[in-house]
């Protein structure tokens, strides 16, 4: 309807003009409803060219959608194994919860019993360690008994031989045979003894301390399965939907406990879809503003700070039906990120708020640059120029909105 009178203040208006008062036609005489036609039609004409060509110059250049949305983000309340709830932390199905702060705690009977085990079997190497170490005391004492006894019967052998050896007559060969056979006896004792000492301390410095390694693995591995018991905040938040109680069945597949709204989430993004058709001029660092339901009658200078390069309706997943693209119900749009032109310019905005954008083209660099011809100059002041009328249009919608909503919707 602006584009409309704008045009015909150009057109009509002047042709009728000239009718009334160069010619002295009258309205309602000689220019009448059944004459207006022939009378005006030339100014009618243009005024309807100029609209449509004025319509398309504005919604090109100036793009506008319906489709904005503050979106926020959610987290999902999962444990990380399945179990039955034993216990719940926060009252009602609504509530504050800070970050690292309980929120339920499943069965942990199981897990509890794992981790018991898991310190019984350290201690049990422990005690088994001080017993090595008892071993290898007793150890040395076996080995020093058993050098001592080597050592007298090689003495003995010794004096044996040497009585043999200046009078054969006096010592049996048969007893230096069992001297012989004796300390023979008596190194094997001490090698057995050495053996066993060594046995201990392999065990003192390699298998028990492997042993309680394993040990205190399995008990933090224990640990780590009973703290999945007792569900956590991820970050400070609010829980909704939360009507989870003591004795439910939680699945992390398939049944979730709540929702998780952090704070820190849809408060400076607002995502809006533009018609694909404005894949060319929308770009970063357009000036853009949103008018929101949750707060009416009020207009938030934006900016876009991204423009996504690529439509979701195009995406598609490997499988084994070719695809159509005529199973392509809708045409999909051009995803652009905006955010406050001023610091808290969403706070008072509901997250999750349906939201109107417009964004506006802006040639001033350029023309500014001196680099193009005065004649396009002049037409892009004039594609710049005609941005006000989408921001009319916007204000005109954002003092429309609360009306149509709470009267013309059947409210």
């Amino acid at each position: 309807m602006l584009e409309l009178l704008l045009c015909s203040v150009l057109t009509i208006l002047p042709d009728y003009l000239y009718r009334r008062f160069a010619q002295g036609k009258r309205l309602g005489k000689e220019i009448t409803l059944y004459s207006v036609w022939f009378e005006l039609r030339w100014g009618i004409i243009t005024c309807l060219m100029l609209t449509v060509g004025l319509i398309t110059v504005i919604f090109y250049n100036h793009p506008s959608t319906t489709s904005a949305t503050l979106y926020f983000r959610t987290v999902p309340i999962v444990p990380e194994i399945n179990g039955r709830v034993a216990e719940v932390y926060v009252s009602g199905a609504s509530s504050e919860v800070r970050q690292g702060a309980p929120i339920l705690r499943l069965d942990s009977s199981t897990q509890a019993a794992a981790a018991e085990a898991a310190r019984r079997k350290i201690a049990e190497v422990e005690a088994a360690l001080v017993s090595a170490r008892t071993d290898v005391a007793a150890s040395d004492g076996r080995i020093q008994e058993a050098t001592s006894a080597l050592q007298q019967a090689v003495d003995e052998l010794e004096t044996k031989q040497e009585l043999n050896r200046r009078n054969a007559a006096i010592v049996a060969v048969r007893e230096i045979e069992k001297l012989q056979n004796l300390v023979n006896g008596r190194r094997g004792a001490v090698a057995a003894a050495v053996a066993a000492k060594q046995s201990a301390e392999a065990q003192i410095s390699s298998l028990l301390p492997a042993q309680k390694a394993s040990a205190e693995a399995a008990l933090a591995q224990a640990e780590v399965e009973l703290a999945k018991t007792v569900v956590r905040a991820g970050v400070s938040g609010r829980v909704e939907q939360f009507t989870l109680r003591v004795g439910d069945i939680v699945n992390p597949f398939m049944r979730p406990a709540g929702v998780l709204i952090p704070d820190v989430t849809g408060r400076k993004t607002i995502v809006a879809g533009f018609g694909q058709i404005e894949a060319q001029v929308m770009r970063a660092g357009m000036i853009a503003e949103v008018t929101c339901v949750s707060k009416p009658w009020t207009v938030i200078p934006m900016v876009v700070t991204g423009v996504q390069d690529f439509i979701a309706a195009g995406q598609h997943r490997g499988g084994e039906q070719l695809i159509d693209p005529q199973q392509v119900a809708r045409p999909g749009t051009i995803l652009v990120f905006l955010e406050p032109l001023y610091e808290g310019g969403l706070d008072d905005v509901t997250r999750g708020s349906s939201c109107i954008a417009n964004a506006y083209t802006s040639n001033h660099d350029l023309i500014a640059s001196g680099s193009i011809s005065p004649l396009k100059a002049l037409v892009l002041h004039a594609v710049d120029a005609v941005g006000i009328v989408h921001a009319m249009i916007l204000r005109m919608q954002a003092l429309v909105l609360p009306i149509r909503t709470l009267v013309f919707s059947g409210h």
